[in-house]
């Protein structure tokens, strides 16, 4: 699809993945909306902010007032919480369903008629190689990530009708705050956003933008017992 010249709306744009999303953007010449719950963290002068919260229906449909165009929708905001099935905060896992999984729901059922409206565009989704493994450590957020998948997966059935490219995005460690104490490789949040971009352009419905993700992904037809032993 078109970028240049196309209104987007990146969530979770005040920083890590989701700025470097607004950057690439822009450099592909898109008008670009910067949501964040706190706006005035987002300082770029070649964006514009906005509040959203997407577990807050009234901001997102102030969002979809101010937005009367729009042509890309990327979901990337989210949250994480450390913990195992044994020991996590329930308290912790509902807002990590709320923001990761209900959040994208809600935002994107909301412009669903803009983007309609506009000629179909797309729909981006941030998502996780814990889409497809479980992490032991933090069982919650790959829970949240694994429904996500699934939700992108109706989204595309749904959206198909109106014209609208849904991209799932699957990375594993990024360097951005919320990996900040994981100690494993990670890649940068400009790489994740040029894959994704790139992925769009040539109209993927997926983009494994690692090779851990690729590792993850390939081994899903495989005996679970194989899956797990290896973790």
């Amino acid at each position: 699809m078109q970028i240049h010249g196309k209104a987007a709306l990146v969530t979770g744009a005040n920083r890590g993945i989701g700025r470097a999303f607004a950057r690439e953007l822009v450099a592909h010449g898109a008008t670009v909306y910067a949501a964040a719950r706190r706006p005035e963290l987002i300082t770029d002068p070649e964006v514009v902010p906005i509040q959203l919260d997407v577990t807050d229906p009234a901001t997102i449909a102030t969002a979809v007032e101010t937005i009367g165009e729009l042509s890309i929708l990327v979901n990337n905001a989210g949250t994480a919480f450390a913990g195992s099935v044994l020991t996590a905060s329930l308290d912790d896992a509902r807002r990590e369903m709320e923001v990761n999984y209900f959040g994208t729901w809600a935002v994107t059922q909301a412009f669903a008629p803009t983007l309609a409206r506009n000629g179909g565009g797309a729909v981006i989704n941030m998502l996780s190689a814990a889409s497809w493994l479980a992490l032991e450590p933090a069982a919650g957020y790959a829970a949240s990530k694994a429904a996500q998948w699934s939700l992108s997966n109706a989204m595309r059935l749904a959206l198909r009708g109106q014209g609208t490219h849904v991209l799932g995005v699957h990375v594993g460690y990024v360097d951005t705050d919320l990996s900040a104490g994981v100690d494993q490789p990670k890649i940068s949040p400009e790489e994740v956003a040029r894959a994704a971009i790139k992925g769009l352009l040539s109209g993927e419905e997926e983009v494994l933008v690692d090779e851990f993700s690729r590792q993850i992904k390939s081994a899903l037809p495989n005996d679970i017992a194989a899956l797990y032993a290896a973790r």
